[in-house]
């Protein structure tokens, strides 16, 4: 566009060239302001969804059913031709469902004819639908331990089992509840937390926000699996996706990219499963793809992004470009106003998606040979096509962009004419980053690059469960282990002699057995100590005035404590000084002088 300061010339061949630049330009400006004000108020997608056309019909569905309800009522005869007509055309309901079948009896088996008795002669049966909301329970765990009956330093109890949050209370179902509801149905925190509390159960946001953390980094092994196994792969889909992430410091988001690594060769009959892995960075930088494609030799299906020509130059790396994207530029312009170009280029990328429409599932070969004969003149003829009409457009305007972004990659755009193996775009992968794009509208954002990250590799699990028909729920691996016969072995094992009668029917933390790396929870140290302030016990013989009852913390003669190291001692008192319960831990001390006295004395004997 010309500077308006600057003079006008009076050579006509001079004005003409000016006023066809600033037509071009004012054309190129209108072909912006129409794609601005499709994208703020019009429909984004290519092709109308069958959910968006189902979405629309929904209220009308409704409206019609309220209307043969109202019929229903005031017409038995319309009432029963409906009721037969649902019962044809319902169907069956699935087999693998629990029956709880319910039997409706008369209350009098007595014929009212004869008075005799009534026989069963058959019975109609009926099949309803019914549901259960999501339901808590709560599963105690219970380890019995054993006691020697001539050794009271013995016990033997199973060992508790691993948790996937230690001192927690989830277990792996409820992890992975969470898991799927945040990330495959696309419910925030917050959400769920206010959904648990309508069922009387308080679980805070900040509370699930732990247990996701935890169950990312134990499924981070996972996923670094699961991204190893699609690069050994010859062929993966390539794209990238914005997550936006909280920035500290600056009032604002930054924009972090998820990348997504996608392969699935079941067009073609391949037998390797289907899977996406997504990577998170913060930035879209090349550097990116170069660091997470490292060591991958194939073909990478990818769009327009040039950050993943720094692959193709590295020669271990052949770039497939989609044919989606070129449709896409050219679709934008026909849809804006009259484009004779733009539409017919979308006629003839449409006589190639029926080409692959038809070939789609048979083997590579077969698919190669299809495209060699029918697919290939019409992509020579298409790219003759466009040259010529480059030439007749104005450089400036959107149809000549769109032109040179084709021509500017058809070695790439060409390479499925080639490989059977390869697709004619990289929809796969398009459609593996909508549910981040789902998560991105629900959640708004990421707390921080950790978060990012967890995002990656949990939506990586859930997604690939998702491509081979698996519940993510039920893919989602558990992290608790099976519990082992193994038993605690403690060093009084060998000087059994016989039985000894059962004093008391409960083992007590005094006569239990300990090993070099043994140690008692606080919880129960302070219970003990609490217990031997409160009776106001000395720690020679034991004075304890139930005794006789059956105390099950003080029948002993010796607080096994001292036999503790003097560094757990020392810990357990400045615990229980930091509570302020003072009789326990003026315990706690006396017992730490007792046990470094008596640890000297052993080393002095030595």
């Amino acid at each position: 566009m010309s500077n308006p300061a600057e003079p006008l010339t009076d050579d006509p061949i001079a004005l003409q060239a000016m006023l066809a630049a600033e037509r071009a330009e004012n054309e190129r400006l209108r072909q912006i302001i129409r794609e601005l004000q499709r994208h703020r108020f019009g429909r984004r997608a290519e092709s109308l969804p069958i959910d968006q056309l189902l979405l629309g019909l929904e209220e009308a569905e409704q409206i019609e059913a309220e209307n043969f309800a109202r019929e229903d009522t005031a017409d038995p005869a319309k009432r029963e031709a409906r009721t037969r007509k649902r019962r044809a055309n319902r169907g069956s309901l699935p087999a693998h469902l629990p029956r709880i079948e319910q039997v409706i009896d008369i209350p009098d088996k007595v014929c009212p004819c004869c008075r005799g008795m009534l026989h069963v002669m058959g019975e109609d049966v009926a099949e309803r639908l019914d549901i259960v909301p999501a339901q808590f329970h709560v599963i105690v765990t219970g380890r019995p331990k054993y006691a020697c009956r001539s050794c009271e330093e013995v016990v033997v109890q199973a060992p508790a089992p691993s948790r996937l949050v230690e001192g927690g209370i989830p277990t792996e179902a409820t992890v992975a509840h969470v898991l799927v509801s945040k990330y495959a149905d696309h419910l925030p925190l917050y959400r769920q937390s206010q959904i648990y509390a309508r069922q009387g159960v308080n679980l805070d946001r900040s509370t699930l926000a732990d247990w996701v953390g935890k169950a990312a980094f134990l499924l981070r092994p996972i996923h670094e699996r699961l991204f190893e196994r699609l690069k050994a792969s010859g062929k993966l889909f390539a794209d990238e996706t914005t997550a936006p992430v909280l920035d500290p410091g600056r009032g604002r988001t930054k924009t972090g990219q998820l990348f997504a690594y996608a392969r699935d060769d079941r067009p073609w009959g391949g037998i390797d499963p289907p899977g996406v892995a997504y990577i998170y960075a913060p930035d879209r930088k090349a550097e990116q793809p170069l660091r997470h494609l490292q060591g991958f030799v194939g073909i990478l299906q990818v769009d327009g992004y040039a950050g993943y020509k720094a692959l193709a130059e590295r020669n271990a790396v052949s770039l497939a470009f989609c044919w989606a994207h070129v449709r896409r530029r050219f679709y934008e312009l026909a849809q804006s106003g009259p484009a004779p170009i733009a539409t017919e280029t979308l006629a003839r990328i449409a006589e190639l998606y029926k080409i692959e429409s038809e070939i789609r599932g048979r083997s590579p070969e077969e698919r190669r040979t299809a495209r060699q004969e029918r697919s290939r003149p019409i992509i020579e003829a298409l790219e003759l096509w466009l040259c010529g009409k480059l030439a007749l457009v104005s450089q400036k305007s959107k149809l000549a962009e769109a032109i040179r972004y084709a021509l500017s990659r058809w070695a790439g755009l060409g390479r499925f004419l080639d490989d059977g193996r390869v697709e004619i775009d990289s929809n796969l992968v398009e459609r593996s980053i909508r549910p981040i794009a789902l998560n991105r509208k629900n959640a708004l954002f990421a707390g921080s690059d950790g978060g990012g990250e967890h995002w990656a590799t949990i939506a990586s699990l859930i997604e690939t469960a998702k491509l081979n028909g698996v519940d993510p729920f039920a893919y989602l691996p558990t992290s608790s282990p099976a519990s082992s016969p193994v038993t605690r072995r403690t060093r009084s094992t060998t000087c059994c002699h016989g039985p000894m009668p059962q004093r008391h029917s409960r083992p007590w933390l005094e006569n239990s057995g300990y090993s070099e790396s043994m140690s008692f929870h606080d919880t129960e140290v302070m219970e003990w100590l609490e217990h031997r302030s409160r009776r106001r016990l000395s720690f020679g013989r034991v004075r304890c005035g139930m005794r006789r009852r059956g105390c099950d913390r003080c029948f002993t003669k010796n607080p096994p404590l001292i036999r503790w190291s003097i560094q757990e001692i020392r810990r357990i008192a400045i615990r229980l000084a930091r509570r302020r319960i003072r009789p326990a831990h003026i315990i706690a001390w006396s017992l730490w002088r007792r046990a470094h006295q008596a640890t000297a004395r052993q080393a002095h004997l030595k």
